[in-house]
């Protein structure tokens, strides 16, 4: 595969047998609203606590206004003293009170169109305290006659402005975080008090219409929870004997593989509640809060017995403790595991509550959460194999119209290490691709073409491309093609193409013939030599090398490493392992060897790829006419088959269209167009030098 020069990194793998599994969420299935939310108070105490809180609000604004007996507001003292001297108040009616001059008008002041400024209404504008002498002074020598009320009412408006507001401020205070402990605690939830309530969803046993049926491609999964079904629907056929059903059941493995759909495919079959929560959901800002959560989960399961409890991604809060960097405190995460211990340990017998948790992380969860007694049982949940990847697809093709040349068979072999959700994403998209082109059902070529965009990305018809990196292209995809042929021990053939897809710039396919758990000495070889052909064909054409090649370079450097440290496959380091440990909790890689054997071991990686890469230049240069011959086909028509590339290594010639030819039986349909310099490939500024693409 011939990668993106400024994106070298973040390209698909070459060999679909190698790639990495896409994580995708897990079938969210049929939900009702959650049970579990806080409890919903009393009609009556609503009511109650709402007329109080309005009440409270009103005498808020009425002892910060002030004003509610004086009438209306004058805008500045000035104003008040120019009505006076104007003669618009009533004689005597003028009052200087602690903080403000009231008056009543003797007749309408001007413009007024309300009653407050209207005759008989009383007027008042706010004074500094201390100012009253100066006061009296200018309204008697304006000639108006006034009252004073200084002093009759401090003790009043003392406790009006200056007691009340405080009293009230720190009781509305008092009362919210009363209703927040008492939340916390478990009492009846509302406001701050609903963080300590638990944040599942919870499925009852009507709304659960997931079964085994809807589970496929984990038989051995399904084999291991059918015994938890068994005590779900029947517990006193165990209790007989005296046995106890385990507590507690692990899901592991990569994402999308159906942990999440299995675990209600239990609660269906056993026709239970389902409880569901993520374990982000448990960890607040607030310590504590998480430890609360889980004592009110376990609490309302109890209380709906018999049913299950699924933990999603319970190594947000189960990691080992510990590790990493650990303040030395009480952390909230751990406070959190602690009581979820706890709780599992707590169960009785009768209590007929199962705990079954999820995660793709085994490997850093707390030895005490994995225990017997806790969760007794771990179910991998590992990635389908050929005949789970039929079946899969069997599955979410029911769903979907299918075309007469579906082969669903060839399909599973195409999608090496897909996941459950990869599959169903493959037949989703392969309908949309039917939809956008007006098709009525979907054919194979939408489901090859849906898998290729699932695993690489969409490809890039549109994208322009200059000749001469279209033509390094062609070479480097065609050195792979040739290797993966003539060698037999890689995986056979399948497509090799041109068209960018994703970062990738080109991309050859392989068909793997059977699912690999392992890999052998002479598999590992050959495919170093396929990922190698590459950058020896695109060199020998173009006397240059790019950037091209950072993946093949990268997948070569990873397998001589694989080799001399895990696989024991390197003659001078022997049947050892120098790997080390990856615990994911340190910062510095663990290495238990000697300068002279990490010396040795970088001679072997070395030693390894060389040789690779000069077999590779051997193989390349004694068949380059069949190179070429690859190149060019792959220049006319961007797609090769396998048949069509052995036939070109026969030296036989192709008997199918070119892309050109493609477009010039398009052109006739299309309104005329002026003709352009680039349209005979010679380098014209539209089209010359570009990739042409097929209508």
């Amino acid at each position: 595969m011939r990668t993106n020069a400024h994106h070298p990194s973040d390209t698909a793998r070459m060999l679909e047998s190698r790639g990495e599994p896409k994580g995708s969420s897990g079938d969210k299935g049929n939900r009702t609203p959650g049970q579990g939310g806080p409890e919903g108070l009393k009609p009556r105490k609503t009511f109650m606590t709402w007329i109080v809180l309005l009440t409270v609000v009103a005498l808020l604004a009425t002892v910060l206004t002030g004003s509610g007996s004086r009438g209306e507001a004058l805008d500045t003292p000035q104003q008040f003293m120019q009505l006076a001297k104007e003669g618009y108040f009533e004689p005597g009616s003028v009052v200087i009170e602690d903080s403000a001059l009231v008056a009543t008008l003797s007749k309408n002041l001007p413009g007024a169109t309300s009653r407050t400024g209207q005759k008989g209404a009383r007027v008042w504008v706010r004074i500094a305290p201390g100012q009253y002498d100066w006061w009296r002074t200018q309204l008697t020598s304006a000639n108006v006659q006034w009252q004073e009320a200084v002093g009759q009412n401090a003790w009043l408006s003392w406790l009006i402005t200056g007691l009340l507001p405080g009293l009230i401020i720190f009781g509305l205070i008092w009362f919210l975080f009363a209703r927040a402990f008492r939340g916390a605690g478990g009492g009846p939830g509302g406001m701050l008090g609903s963080f300590g309530k638990s944040r599942h969803k919870m499925t009852s046993k009507e709304s659960v219409n997931i079964t085994f049926a809807d589970v496929a491609g984990i038989d051995e999964a399904k084999e291991e929870v059918t015994e938890i079904v068994e005590f779900l629907k029947n517990p006193k056929r165990f209790a007989k004997i005296g046995g106890r059903i385990p507590r507690g059941v692990l899901l592991s493995g990569p994402p999308g593989c159906g942990k999440t759909l299995l675990a209600k495919a239990i609660a269906g079959e056993a026709d239970v509640p389902f409880f569901s929560i993520s374990g982000s959901d448990f960890v607040e800002m607030f310590v504590g809060v998480g430890a609360s959560r889980v004592r009110d989960l376990f609490k309302q399961a109890k209380e709906n017995a018999p049913c299950i409890i699924f933990l999603d991604e319970i190594d947000a809060v189960g990691r080992r403790r510990g590790g990493g960097f650990s303040t030395g405190g009480h952390d909230e995460r751990e406070q959190t595991l602690n009581a979820i211990l706890v709780e599992m340990d707590g169960f009785e017998a009768a209590d007929q509550v199962i705990v079954i948790a999820s995660t793709n992380r085994v490997d850093v969860l707390d030895p005490a959460l994995t225990r017997p007694g806790r969760f007794d049982r771990a179910v991998t949940v590992p990635l389908p194999d050929l005949k789970g990847r039929a079946q899969i697809l069997a599955v979410h093709s029911k769903k979907v119209k299918m075309g007469p040349d579906v082969d669903l068979a060839r399909l599973a072999r195409a999608t090496p290490m897909f996941s459950g959700a990869d599959l169903a994403a493959v037949i989703n998209e392969a309908a949309i691709l039917a939809t956008m082109a007006e098709k009525d059902f979907i054919e194979m070529t939408d489901l090859e073409e849906a898998r290729d965009k699932v695993r690489f990305g969409r490809a890039q018809k549109s994208r322009k491309i200059e000749q001469e990196e279209r033509v390094a292209t062609a070479y480097h995809e065609a050195g792979h093609a040739l290797l993966q042929v003539q060698l037999g021990d890689a995986d056979p053939l399948h497509k090799v193409t041109i068209i960018p897809r994703g970062q990738a710039m080109g991309t050859t396919f392989s068909l793997p013939e059977k699912d690999r758990y392992g890999y052998s000495r002479k598999f590992v070889l050959a495919t170093m030599r396929v990922l190698c052909g590459g950058r020896i064909a695109e060199q020998r054409r173009t006397g240059d090398t790019s950037s091209g090649a950072a993946m093949d370079i990268k997948m070569v450097t990873a397998y001589a490493r694989a080799m001399v440290l895990e696989w024991g496959m390197s003659e001078r380091l022997g049947f050892v392992n120098y790997s080390g440990q990856d615990s994911r909790e340190m910062f510095i890689p663990e290495r238990d060897y000697s300068p002279e054997t990490a010396r040795i071991i970088d001679e072997e990686i070395r030693r390894l790829a060389d040789e690779a890469y000069a077999d590779a230049v051997q193989m390349v240069s004694a068949n380059w006419e069949k190179v070429e011959a690859i190149a060019e086909a792959l220049l006319r028509h961007e797609t090769l088959q396998r048949d069509e590339v052995e036939k070109l290594m026969r030296g036989e010639r192709l008997e199918k269209s070119t892309v050109a030819e493609i477009l010039q039986k398009e052109l006739p349909k299309a309104p005329p167009a002026a003709p352009s310099a680039g349209a005979s490939g010679s380098g014209g500024e539209d089209l010359g030098g570009l990739v042409p693409r097929p209508a």
